[in-house]
Parts: structure tokens; sequence; C-alpha cells
């Protein structure tokens, strides 16, 4: 397959591959669907300044590019190399897996492959003000409020990383292997994720279909952490019907990694906000921030020292940890211990578990919050009660 020159094609060149003689009759809803969405888009940014509509035009356009070259996975094995065919074989079985026995949604989403010719099919911009954990949010007609901005081309995303730290915002750039489109496209396998290891593409899928199952506009912590005790609860089940003891083992490894990863994070992350809510000096915090932020890259190169296999994320500390990117990782694991106490209360039933994550998602916010700092209070409760039942025995 042709690599792309560009990650996003130029309005003429949209024209050229919107041409719907190029397809056959789905490729060509496929394609209606697309400039339908083209169209909204610009036509809520109309009133929006220029650099807004040019941001809904290359995220339509990167859209339509995936739609338009991705290709049926049979056709593709067909006339793939061994290697390529048999992780496509694999992923195959990892989509049925995901709906027979998962329960997560059956569609066309994970039945094509796109070569995309780059590493990553987006990347995504995470700001926060430089003495604060938070966030900022961006609003999108679909979907909600999101922590980030998306871009399909990476030079577009730095530019808008140089306008942030310009502001005085910390700033972190993080590449996408993929993303849900939420339903509305059947999203395909792509080149950036199709050679990890089986295990992490199986977390990966799982991941991005139970985005599709339930999906709260404005609450990025909660959608995160909700998808990511699905994949987590999917891998178990997905091991446990593969009777293959390496996967296990290869699966192991990479929790272990997460879970050095995260406890470094994680503490890093309670330093920073006991020290932004304290009374100190912003110059007084600055240099303190630095401290906490220089120990936690210490103590990761230390890690690796007992553990080379924790280079995986060397990219991530490369780009100088700050706030924005510890922001980031939150946003995936904030609520995944009251979504894990959540499976628990339901014996790991998962459409029961889904049934109560939609009953959370109906509520308003504040409401859905606190039922899950409810769930949270119950597993640090029963930590300690363990703990204690450790120390007594």
């Amino acid at each position: 397959m042709t690599p792309s020159h560009s990650a996003v094609p130029s309005r003429a060149q949209f024209a050229r591959i919107a041409r719907p003689s190029r397809f056959g009759r789905c490729s060509r809803r496929r394609v209606a669907i697309a400039l339908t969405v083209v169209a909204a888009a610009l036509t809520v940014a109309a009133c929006a300044t220029f650099e807004t509509v040019d941001y809904y035009w290359q995220g339509a356009a990167g859209q339509l590019e995936l739609l338009t070259r991705s290709e049926p996975i049979p056709e593709v094995i067909g006339k793939s190399d061994k290697a390529l065919a048999d992780r496509l074989q694999r992923i195959r079985r990892i989509r049925a897996f995901a709906s027979e026995k998962l329960g997560l949604p059956n569609n066309g989403s994970y039945t094509r492959y796109t070569d995309l010719g780059r590493p990553f099919v987006s990347w995504n911009v995470f700001a926060t003000p430089e003495l604060s954990l938070t966030p900022r949010e961006w609003c999108f007609p679909i979907a909600g409020c999101v922590n980030y901005r998306g871009y399909f081309q990476e030079a577009a995303a730095k530019g808008e990383s140089k306008r942030l730290k310009a502001s005085g915002d910390d700033v972190y750039v993080g590449g996408v292997p993929a993303y849900s489109t939420l339903g509305w496209f059947d999203d395909p396998v792509l080149s950036s994720f199709v050679s990890w290891p089986e295990t992490e593409v199986a977390r990966l899928i799982f991941h991005e279909l139970a985005h599709q199952l339930i999906y709260v506009k404005s609450d990025s912590v909660f959608n995160e952490s909700y998808a990511t005790t699905v994949e987590e609860a999917g891998l178990a089940r997905w091991l446990a019907s593969r009777h293959d003891s390496q996967l296990t083992k290869l699966a192991a490894k990479a929790d272990h990694m997460r879970a050095v990863f995260r406890d470094l994070v994680r503490t890093a992350r309670a330093k920073l906000v006991e020290l932004y809510a304290s009374n100190a000096t912003d110059d007084d915090k600055r240099r303190a921030k630095q401290e906490i932020l220089d120990a936690m890259k210490t103590a990761y190169e230390a890690a690796k020292q007992g553990d080379p296999s924790l280079s995986g994320y060397d990219r991530w500390f490369a780009q100088q940890p700050n706030n924005a990117a510890i922001a980031a990782i939150g946003l995936y694991t904030d609520r995944v211990p009251a979504f894990r106490e959540l499976l628990h209360e339901v014996n790991g039933d998962l459409p029961k578990f889904y049934a109560r994550v939609r009953a959370l998602a109906a509520l308003p916010k504040h409401d859905r919050d606190r039922a899950l700092d409810v769930l949270a209070q119950r597993v640090r409760a029963g930590a300690m009660t363990a703990s204690r039942d450790t120390v007594s025995r």
C-alpha cells in the first residue's frame, strides 16, 4: 500500500479522493456521511475564527482519509506478507471475542485496515496552567468538552503547543495510535498499532469499543477510566480463553511496567497537588515543582536499572514531564479504582456493569462524581482492612 505523504489532505486533494466514482456502494455511503460531517463541522465553525475553521477542517479531512484508504481485512490478508496476515487474523479473533464475550458493539469497527504511512494516527495536545494540575478544556459539537485538542498532523500539534507555551501554559503532546469515533464511523485497524503485542492490541480494541458503548459528554476522566476498566476485564477474559502461558506472562510484564510507571506519576502528582494548594510564593512553588519532577525522573532512571523493559516510557520522559503530562495520565486512571469496585459489586457480570455505568452516566456530573467517590472510599476501606488483617497475623 502506498504511504500517505501528508497526514491530512488539502482541500483540492480532499475533492479528488471524495469522488464517489472511486468507491463501491458502501464506500460511497461512508464518504457521503463524512462529507456531511465536514459540512456540519464547518457550519458550526462558520461564525468562529479562521483558526477554528481550519481546526475543524483538518479533523474532518483526516477522518475522511482514514475511511477512504481503509480496506476489508480479508482482502488485505489475501495480498499481504505472512507477518501482517497473521496479525490481522489474530485481530479478527479479538474483534469477535469483544462482541461475543464482552458485550461490546457488534459493528464494522476493526473489520477494515488502513496503512497510515506514519507512526501515529494523530497527536493530542494537553495543557494546564503553570502551577495547576487542572487541564484546559476545549468544547466540540459531538464530543462535548474534552481536555485536549487532536491533530492529524504532528506539525500542527507542535504549532498549537508552541502557542500555548507562549501563553504560559505547561504543554504535553502525545502521539495517538488509535481513537474512537463513538460509533459515528467504522473505526479501522491501523498500521500504528497492528504490530503491537497481541495483548496490547486486545486492550486497545476493548478500550475503544467501550467508548462506543457508553460515552458521557464533557467528562473525560469518567469516559477514560470506565474504558480502561473494560479493557482490563476484557484482557483477563481473553487470556483465560487463550490458554497460552506466554501470552499470560507477556500481559503480566506489561501490567508490571504500567504499575511502576503509574506509581511514579501518582507519587509526583500527590506532591504537586499539596504544593499548589500551599501558601508558598509562586517562585517557591516553581522551584519545588522542578524538584518534584526531577525526583520523579531520577526514580524512573533507577527503576530502569533494575528493569530495562521500563524504557518503553522513555518517550514520555523525553518531553520533560510537567503538569500537562501528569494531568494527561490522570485522565485515564483517576477513576479506575471506583469502576473496578463497581465491576466487583456485580460479580464481574459485564452486562450488569454496563447498566450500572449507564445509570451513573445519566446523573448530573456532581452526583456522578459523588457516587464514584463513594465507590473509591469502599476500595480504600477494604485495603485498610486487609492491611490490618495482615499485620494482626
